[in-house]
């Protein structure tokens, strides 16, 4: 297994580290640095505590966790990036899917981390691209 080193700076050294919870977990979970009350239908930006420092050529995706999930509770911009040129706390944009409003306790966890690598796209402008069997076919074109 590769390993490859990011640095991150804890605002507040009583909150983990962002941590793999398992052997073959491939996010690493983020903390509420905060108390919030989740509204049915509302949105929140939810503190994390830390920075990092991305490598340049990887991002770091921020993913909702699927025991919150099942609750209701996602994140909007899934799967948010980080960049690797942000220097910023992280922040999880956390939506209220149910009901009943939901309570996040400073220390909970709130999502999971990816780190992944990225391609970088150099666009070609042609005059036409090329067919395939699909075309333009969109939404829904293979049926239910």
């Amino acid at each position: 297994m590769e390993t490859i080193q990011v640095k991150v700076e804890q605002l507040d050294s009583d909150l983990p580290l962002p941590e793999y919870m398992s052997e073959g977990a491939v996010g690493m979970d983020l903390y509420a640095r905060e108390d919030v009350l989740l509204f049915p239908r509302r949105i929140r930006l939810v503190s994390t505590g830390i920075k990092v420092s991305i490598p340049f050529g990887f991002e770091l995706q921020i993913r909702p966790r699927s025991s919150l999930a099942m609750k209701g509770i996602g994140i909007v911009n899934s799967p948010g990036t980080i960049d690797a040129d942000y220097r910023g706390e992280i922040k999880v944009i956390l939506i209220n899917l149910g009901e009943k409003p939901f309570s996040i306790k400073r220390g909970d966890r709130i999502a999971q981390a990816v780190l992944s690598p990225v391609i970088y796209a150099k666009l070609k402008v042609v005059d036409k691209l090329e067919p395939t069997p699909r075309g333009e076919r969109g939404f829904g074109h293979t049926g239910r």
